[in-house]
């Protein structure tokens, strides 16, 4: 026992002094702290495939908090399932003088269901390290390895997507046997990789970056792939539990995916099939007569998310949602495809990068499976290309929205994998117009009617509040509007479903002391409805250029009946701006009684100089001035 004590105090001292570099905070480069709420000292990434189903992934990265915004550096999530096993996991917490204050083992993290909050079936876990630290700055060191059963889905490498985060250094390495191939595509990165042989004749890619200085937030920049370094790659041959394959291009890619996810998925009951004929027996157009089968999938169907399977990427058969009723994105167009069948309709199963906030396409010159996260159906009718989302249960045939309009996807048919464009809702389309009529009387209430209307990616917008009854539409409708005191006395939706859908809203209401009596002056804010209550935020020294998503056009006119006896005592409103991202136009003109307000303003989709964003800050500080003017009315 005497000779073993000193062993394991010198292994246990030599294990946190391996641990351990120098990370004392005060040897951060001082150009790496402006903007940085944590900074990456070192991280070291290695992917290895060994074989098409054994590729091991390790990850060492130290990362400085500075202060509270940096917490989430230093959380930490290891996704494992039955495909991905974890093989070691450690760290460190050290002080800001560098010196280690606690280990951190298996044992300190939850074990957890890695849920995504909507999805029925999800057979992923992670093991999570999330402590609570206040005393700042402090610095944290992780370590993990796991071993991935699947080559399909490689990896990643975004050093620095996140804004407020510092990089000291960061690398990446790729090591494969000398005749695997594998596909790069770099974004953003200075350099090549460095190419070299290990000892054992493997073959290494290595890429690097180096301080990297934090990136502050910039309202309307551009997708975050478009200006950060990062590295995508992509299998020539793969493997994916009992499913192999190769692909080097898009045509190559769908035709895998079509031959081996949803080409066996497709047999329906005879019972359904027969069905499907006699409903649309007495339709003639191939279009019209899709649009009846997609409103019967609709009506029969809901949508349930379902991530199992080979990597989540298989639908379920058609059979089984015909009989359960439900499915996900895949089921779901696998299933219309089925119905359309039926009746001889061609259609393609089509991959999409969805999302609001970007139009994210896949990019022509790389193909990769994990470009695309949803599943959309398209009906290539002769010049007539038809696109419908088969997760709703109420949007229209042929309508896609914001959530995949405007961008490049993957069909995947029996000839092999197509690159199409989703449909582009203009900034004319893009339509919420409103007409009202309102009286405000001597002691400043409001009252009178409103008739909207929703077109374009705007259709949705009242979505969310028509699926509700009237008592908590009544409730809810009060966030459109900027108006105190409303109170709603009748509201009514009514929706067109036809292939140029719109949405109606009809509304009475009345509100106490919207205008303001003072020393004999009337007072009230002419933009009841659409106001703007702030520009963007000043950004000095911006970086990225300026990007629109999408344009759109409000259009209001409101005529309001003043109280009698009163004339105007303010200059009249009139204002005109036109830029090559927007325009704004507001008037105002009074007869007799009656104050008639108009305003238009449109916002134009682009990406604009960076040095046009102190235009757009001025622009939208014009429109919210003149969306807050106030009418002044003295009495005669």
């Amino acid at each position: 026992m005497k000779r073993i004590l000193p062993i394991l105090l010198f292994l246990t001292s030599s294990i946190i002094a391996s641990a351990q570099s120098n990370y004392d905070v005060s040897l951060i480069p001082r150009d790496l702290l402006p903007y940085a709420s944590a900074v990456v000292r070192n991280e070291e990434i290695t992917t290895t495939v060994n074989d098409l189903d054994d590729v091991t992934y390790h990850l060492k990265r130290v990362v400085t908090i500075l202060n509270p915004n940096g917490d989430d550096a230093a959380k930490l999530y290891v996704m494992y399932s039955k495909i991905t096993k974890v093989k070691s996991i450690k760290g460190f917490i050290y002080n800001e003088f560098g010196k280690v204050q606690q280990k951190i083992s298996e044992s300190d993290f939850e074990d957890v269901a890695a849920t995504d909050g909507f999805s029925l079936f999800q057979d992923d876990r992670a093991k999570v390290y999330k402590k609570a630290i206040t005393q700042y700055p402090y610095t944290i060191e992780f370590e993990y390895e796991t071993k991935i059963k699947q080559s399909l889905d490689l990896p990643e490498w975004r050093p620095d997507a996140e804004t407020g985060i510092a990089i000291e250094k960061s690398s990446f390495t790729f090591i494969c046997k000398p005749a695997y191939n594998a596909r790069f595509k770099e974004l953003n990165l200075p350099s090549k990789a460095v190419i070299s042989t290990t000892p054992k004749g493997m073959k290494t890619c290595t890429w690097q970056i180096a301080n990297i200085k934090a990136k502050k937030y910039e309202p309307y920049s551009p997708y975050w792939a478009s200006y950060s370094p990062s590295l995508m790659i992509a299998p020539e041959k793969f493997a994916y539990d009992d499913y192999s394959g190769s692909y080097t291009d898009w045509q190559d890619l769908g035709k895998w995916v079509y031959l081996n996810l949803i080409s066996d998925r497709v047999a329906i009951p005879d019972q359904t099939v027969q069905y499907i004929k006699q409903l649309t027996a007495g339709i003639a157009d191939p279009k019209l007569k899709a649009k009846k089968i997609y409103e019967y999938m609709q009506q029969k169907t809901h949508y349930i998310s379902v991530q199992v399977g080979i990597g989540g990427l298989k639908p379920f058969p058609a059979s089984d949602v015909d009989k359960d009723g439900y499915g996900d994105c895949k089921a779901l167009v696998n299933y219309t495809q089925a119905l359309l069948k039926a009746v001889n309709i061609d259609s393609y199963y089509c991959m999409v990068e969805s999302g609001r906030d970007y139009k994210v396409s896949f990019m022509n010159d790389f193909a990769s499976l994990e470009q695309g996260n949803h599943i959309i159906l398209c009906l290539p009718f002769k010049n007539d290309t038809t696109w419908a989302d088969c997760t709703s249960e109420t949007i229209p045939f042929g309508y896609l929205g914001s959530f995949t309009d405007d961008r490049t996807v993957l069909a995947c048919t029996p000839e092999g994998g197509k690159l199409l464009h989703t449909p582009k809702y203009t900034a004319e389309e893009n339509l919420e117009k409103h007409k009202a009529d309102f009286v405000i009387n001597e002691t400043g209430d409001l009252s009178g009617a409103m008739e909207s209307i929703f077109k374009g990616t705007d259709y949705e917008d009242r979505d969310w509040i028509i699926e509700k009854d009237q008592a908590q539409r009544l409730k809810d409708f009060r966030r459109y509007y900027p108006i105190n005191n409303l109170n709603v006395k009748t509201l009514e939706y009514k929706q067109d479903k036809s292939l140029k859908p719109e949405t109606f809203e009809n509304v009475k209401f009345s509100a106490r002391e919207y205008g303001a009596l003072n020393d004999g002056k009337f007072y009230f804010l002419i933009n009841s409805i659409d106001r703007y209550s702030s520009p963007p935020k000043q950004v000095r020294n911006r970086q990225n250029p300026v990007y629109i998503n999408r344009g759109s056009t409000e259009e209001d006119e409101i005529t309001y009946t003043l109280p009698k006896g009163y004339s105007l005592d303010s200059e009249p409103l009139n204002i005109n701006i036109d830029k090559p991202f927007g325009s704004y136009k507001a008037t105002m003109t009074i007869k007799g009684d009656q104050l008639v307000y108009t305003r238009k303003f449109q916002v134009k989709d682009g990406t604009y100089s960076k040095d046009m964003y102190q235009d757009v800050v001025d622009f939208y500080q014009s429109v919210v001035d003149a969306d807050n003017y106030n009418v002044t009315l003295v009495k005669k």
